[in-house]
């Protein structure tokens, strides 16, 4: 199968004897293959072959570096999928493992140094890690101080442990504005001499490197994955690239410029009601629910939960497996269920014992007031919450309360909220696997608890839509779910058009997670990481907008 043989030759898919083809090579070649391959069995061996003839620090250099830069462009040229990059550098690691007792450790022997940082506000440290993972097992010294961290914290690193440039990451759009304001404090603190590479989901590269860039009195940069991240350390440390940190970026499309801007200043705009609503039905039947508060449930089977996982943003989202340019979408399919597939009935297994599956949630007598939602105390009717949701400025000037009957309608309506997590045990392992340089595990356990958790959300917003009778206009497929392809609709706080994080506090009053073990940080966070809250809708018409 040309398919097969070429995988096998960038991606250690195990249609080969290994032992036969590295006894066959150069002691040199075969340490390259080694990492390359993701190869562990006899490491050790020709690692001690290879200190016949060399220093450990020549090996580590001169060959295992090599076979790491071969890693990284078959990475950027997309012949090699995340997990294999990650399989390759746990082989690295345990190189280095097995040489440090064998050399004298000679302060400045690596290519350079980070502080690696969450910003304040912000529990999310698997993109943060996976930097560390790639610049640490390509000769880098990594202080990973991990999440949560104030500026005087990463600067505190960066000066203790005399380090070259430092990095942010965050998930949230309020992470991009934490790290906007680190950037203005360092001008302040005259702490600008720093390089900074900025990394995150929310962040653009039309962001960093106009609006950020021309803020920051020193240098930053945009890091779009880890391997960005190791081609900007190497140009920070006078490596290979150098060049790029005295040339300027080229400018950015005016498309992308105006997306870099999607990090409002005038978002309390959003929020004035100025009259107009939209043209959403008001007159929509309103479901009775089976009860009026709320309830915990804790006896659900993580098996019935494991249907309802999103195998796509699960493969390609989560654990990185992409489509190359030579592959067909027949050969891609054929090729994740032989490579992903696996790994996921494993997981599915393993894991099994590590989630907690829980829920919390209820239903609410409410109705809307502009802007508002009013929600009343279901025994003594009166108001007892208000959230004020953003609309819409322009278009259909969409805001989640038009879904609810209006209070002066005199029709009394209905909110579902729910709030579910997988438990803790799974972060837990996570962390362990991290810790053990189990890169590979480590991603694919991550990925595995966030899409579980997703699964939860789903697979409950399904028998909430049954309780309240409207769960027969689902879908037969479960896919289908996954592009709402049923009544109603269900928004996260910290999301487009709910991106008020602080009304999580609103979400924990009405139903008490911390009864299911789920508390809120101050940053008004959920932790377990894995888990998620929801306002739900039933209205025909509500799904998912954008504010702008």
């Amino acid at each position: 199968d040309p398919l097969v043989e070429f995988m096998a030759l960038f991606e250690n898919i195990e249609k080969r004897d290994e032992s036969e083809t590295l006894e066959s090579l150069p002691i040199e070649e075969r340490l390259k293959r080694h990492i390359i391959d993701g190869i562990k069995k006899d490491l050790e061996t020709d690692l001690e072959e290879a200190l016949q003839t060399y220093t450990p620090l020549q090996i580590i250099n001169d060959i295992l570096l090599d076979g790491m830069k071969v890693v990284g462009e078959l990475f950027g040229e997309g012949k090699m999928q995340l997990p294999f990059v990650l399989q390759s550098a746990e082989v690295m690691k345990a190189a280095v493992k097995h040489l440090e007792p064998k050399m004298e450790k000679v302060e400045g022997d690596e290519r350079g140094s980070i502080v690696l940082a969450t910003v304040a506000g912000d529990v999310h440290d698997i993109g943060k890690n996976l930097v560390d993972i790639i610049l640490s097992n390509n000769g880098f010294r990594v202080v990973n101080i991990g999440i949560k961290q104030p500026l005087s914290a990463i600067l505190q690193a960066a000066e203790e442990h005399k380090v070259q440039a430092i990095g942010m990451s965050g998930l949230l759009v309020k992470s991009t504005i934490v790290m906007k304001d680190n950037l203005a404090e360092m001008n302040e603190l005259g702490k600008h001499h720093y390089p900074v590479l900025l990394g995150g989901a929310a962040l653009t590269r039309g962001y960093v490197e106009q609006d950020l860039r021309s803020l920051y009195k020193g240098k930053v940069w945009y890091a779009q994955d880890a391997f960005e991240g190791l081609k900007l350390m190497k140009a920070i440390t006078g490596g290979d690239g150098a060049q790029l940190v005295e040339e300027e970026p080229k400018a950015t499309t005016p498309q992308r410029s105006v997306a870099s801007h999607r990090v409002p200043s005038d978002q309390d705009r959003f929020y004035v009601f100025d009259g107009v609503t939209s043209d959403v039905a008001k007159d929509v039947p309103i479901p009775t629910p089976p009860f009026l508060g709320r309830r915990v449930v804790t006896d659900i089977n993580i098996e019935e939960v494991y249907e309802y996982i999103n195998e796509i943003a699960l493969f390609r989202g989560q654990w990185g497996f992409k489509r190359f340019k030579e592959m067909s979408n027949p050969e891609f399919q054929e090729y994740l269920e032989e490579t992903a597939r696996p790994r996921f009935e494993r997981l599915k297994k393993e894991l099994r014992d590590a989630f907690e599956p829980r829920v919390v949630y209820g239903y609410f007598p409410a109705q809307s007031d502009g802007n508002d939602l009013i929600l009343y105390d279901p025994e003594t009717h009166n108001e007892f919450e208000r959230i004020t949701f953003p609309r819409q400025a322009t278009d259909r000037r969409l805001c989640i309360a038009d879904f609810f009957a209006p209070k002066d309608s005199g029709r009394m309506d209905v909110a579902a909220f729910h709030l579910v997590t997988i438990g803790s045990e799974v972060t837990e392992r996570e962390r362990k696997l991290f810790a053990d340089g189990k890169y590979e595990d480590y991603l694919l356990v991550h990925g595995m608890g966030v899409e579980t958790a997703e699964a939860l959300a789903e697979y409950w917003h399904k028998q909430i839509r049954q309780e309240w009778g409207i769960g027969d206009e689902d879908p037969d497929e479960i896919r289908l779910l996954f592009s709402v392809k049923y009544r109603g609709c269900r928004y996260s706080f910290g999301y487009p058009a709910c991106p008020n994080l602080e009304d999580q506090s609103i979400v924990f009053r009405l139903l008490k997670p911390e009864e299911i073990g789920v508390e809120l940080t101050e940053e008004f966070m959920l932790v377990p990481e894995q888990s998620t809250s929801a306002i739900i809708c039933h209205h025909p018409e509500a799904k998912y907008f954008n504010l702008r």
